[in-house]
Parts: C-alpha cells; sequence; structure tokens
C-alpha cells in the first residue's frame, strides 16, 4: 500500500488523565484561544485546566468515565478497511491520542507516499478543520503528496443519511407533532467576526435539510437552529439552545446534532443528559437526540462518495 486515508478529529478522553490533557492541549491551540502570545496562552489555558478539569470528570463519569468517540472511530476505520483494502485507514485526534505525530510516524514506517485527509466535520471552522489540517500539514514537513477532502454538507447522501436519522424517531405519530431543532457546536463571536465561515456554512446546511424534508413532503411543527456548548462570560454565536428551549414548553422535540459525525462528550453528556434535564425543567414534553452517523453502513458510502469525489480532482 502506498496510499492512506487519515480520519481527522478532535479527540476524546479515555480516563481522567486523557481528560486533562484534552484540556491542555485544547486551550493551547492558537486557533481555539486566540492570543497572539505562546506564554500567554499557556498561562491561560493552565488556569482554565486547573478551573474545569475536576467539573469536567465529574460530567465523564456520568456517561461511563470515556468519551465514546474512541470506540466509534475504532469502528468506522474497521469498516472502511473491509471497504478500502488497497488504502490503509488510520486516524489522527487533535487533542487525545492517538496524536497526529504518532500517525505520521506510522505512515512512514508503511512508506506511504500518498495521504488523503479526511476532517470529520461537515462544516469548516478554523477551529476544527483548520487546526487540525495545519497541524498534520506542520508535522508532516512535506513528507507525503496530501489531498484534503472539503467540508461536506452538501453531499447528496450525506444528506439523505441525516433526514433518515430524524425521521426514525418519530414512531405511530404525525411529523407535524414534533418540533426539530438542529443543534451544533458553539463559537465566540468574536471568531465567526474575523472571518471563520463556520456559522454561515451551518445555516446554509439547515436550509439544505429543510428543503430536502420539503421535497419529502415531510412537515414538522417547525425546524429550528440552536447551538450548544457556550463556556465563559463572552459572547457566543446564538440563538443558544437552553435559550431556544423555553419556546417549546409542552412540545416534543428532537434534536439533531449537526455539526458533529462521531458521538462524543457533547452528545452523550451535553445533548443526552445535560440540554435533557433543561429541557425536563422547562416542561419540555419529550425529548430525543439522534445519534451521529458514527459507523453506520450509510456513512461509510458517504465517505466512499467523497473518496471518489477527491480521486478525480
Amino acid at each position: 500500500m502506498d496510499k492512506a486515508l487519515v480520519l481527522l478529529n478532535m479527540g476524546g478522553a479515555r480516563n481522567k488523565e486523557e481528560l486533562e490533557l484534552f484540556l491542555r492541549n485544547m486551550f493551547n491551540d492558537k486557533n481555539i484561544l486566540t492570543v497572539k502570545s505562546d506564554l500567554l496562552r499557556s498561562m491561560i489555558a493552565s488556569l482554565i485546566v486547573y478551573m474545569r478539569k475536576d467539573s469536567a470528570w465529574e460530567n465523564y463519569e456520568l456517561i461511563g468515565g470515556k468519551s465514546p468517540i474512541n470506540e466509534l472511530s475504532e469502528k468506522l476505520i474497521e469498516k472502511l478497511e473491509k471497504k478500502l483494502p488497497n488504502i490503509f485507514v488510520t486516524q489522527a485526534m487533535r487533542y487525545t491520542p492517538p496524536l497526529t505525530i504518532k500517525c505520521i510516524k506510522q505512515l512512514e514506517e508503511k512508506n506511504i507516499k500518498d495521504v488523503i485527509l479526511l476532517p470529520l466535520y461537515p462544516q469548516y471552522s478554523t477551529t476544527t478543520t483548520k487546526s487540525s489540517i495545519e497541524e498534520f500539514e506542520l508535522e508532516a514537513q512535506g513528507t507525503f503528496n496530501i489531498k484534503v477532502i472539503e467540508p461536506f454538507f452538501k453531499n447528496k447522501s450525506f444528506n439523505e443519511l441525516i433526514i433518515n436519522e430524524i425521521l426514525s424517531k418519530v414512531f405511530r405519530a404525525k411529523y407535524s407533532e414534533y418540533d426539530l431543532i438542529f443543534s451544533a457546536h458553539g463559537l465566540p463571536q468574536k471568531i465567526v467576526d474575523k472571518g471563520d465561515s463556520y456559522q454561515k456554512e451551518v445555516e446554509e446546511h439547515v436550509d439544505i435539510l429543510k428543503n430536502k424534508l420539503v421535497d419529502y413532503g415531510i412537515e414538522f411543527n417547525s425546524v429550528n437552529l440552536a447551538y450548544q456548548s457556550k463556556v465563559g462570560p463572552m459572547k457566543w454565536i446564538e440563538p443558544s439552545l437552553d435559550e431556544s428551549l423555553k419556546f417549546f414548553k409542552d412540545k416534543k422535540v428532537i434534536i439533531y446534532p449537526i455539526s458533529f459525525i462521531i458521538d462524543n462528550s457533547e452528545t452523550a453528556f451535553e445533548l443526552d443528559i445535560e440540554y435533557r434535564e433543561i429541557a425536563q425543567d422547562l416542561g419540555v414534553k419529550e425529548f430525543q437526540v439522534c445519534q451521529c452517523p458514527n459507523q453506520s453502513d450509510q456513512f461509510i458510502d458517504v465517505v466512499l462518495d467523497l473518496l471518489e469525489e477527491v480521486s478525480e480532482v
């Protein structure tokens, strides 16, 4: 094999030590904490980690003491290996093992020359897509011929997968009885103001899915977009999910995590536990959270489709 497919993602902790590593690496990322001074960023990161690690670990304990992203990513790789016998399939996580530097050493040992990077973020952001690609290219130092699969939120098969998952949550009821909320990971407003296209692409993605529902003749009571995961006092893009849920008292709500491909702490804890409790306190009648694509056969087909597209370039 002289070609590899590398899945890029943020990572997730398997234990408390990895959770601290995740937080430290994330807040030392210049695309996340956008201060110019590396020293100042490191000092701020250390303070944030010190303040947040214990409370963050309490959240992890509620989902079994580990993020589901690791096992699900490994299952995705196993399925892709069976479909792609002539391509070496692996992964590089941004903040926890398997880290990018280890992935690159692995590729070098196998004498891989051509590398296709698949950032597992449907929409582009400097905080995710750019950060992961930038690190891989920096560590690789020109060793490989690299192709990058672009954000794929417009992919037809991918959007059909999303629609099918949403519809699976409606059982023996009319779609009009439900309000659909697409939940995306939030960003500080200042990052968007500096030109990050994430919010624009998320909004475009929601419009694509709305139109697809119309084409299928499916009418939910309402279709909405909200942003989760806000931390700190600074202004984040809006509307926030906790504020949005206030409008759905006595309603049936379906949440789809539109910015995630693999289930992780933001879906397993934040959406399925934290926001569920908020919804219950607000009097939401029914609260369902959709699964991410994960290692589903439909998503395998999407990846194969994306590989075919990049091979034609």
